[in-house]
């Protein structure tokens, strides 16, 4: 059985990071100076969906916007899987 597996949407979770970035009231400037960064590109790149975070740096996202990982994450479920899944259950 071939099976198609979900996906990140990477330009539906760089819009979502920086709406999530925006309701927290930060800059690209603040979350620059947060993680160390020496440029704001990751950042960019993040919001861009050119890019995705670091796992680590989910995490540290997911504690400054005060949402779950999850949250932050757009994830693009195949229906073949979750047909599969709830066949199975």
């Amino acid at each position: 059985m071939n099976m198609n597996f979900p996906t990140i949407n990477l330009e539906e979770t760089g819009r979502n990071i920086e709406r999530l970035r925006k309701e927290a009231g930060l800059s690209v400037r603040d979350l620059q100076d947060i993680f160390g960064f020496t440029t704001p590109q990751a950042i960019y790149k993040w919001q861009k969906g050119t890019a995705m975070p670091t796992i680590d740096n989910l995490v540290v996202l997911a504690m400054i916007f005060q949402v779950k990982m999850d949250d932050i994450i757009i994830v693009d479920a195949c229906s073949d899987l979750v047909d599969a899944l709830m066949r199975s259950a």
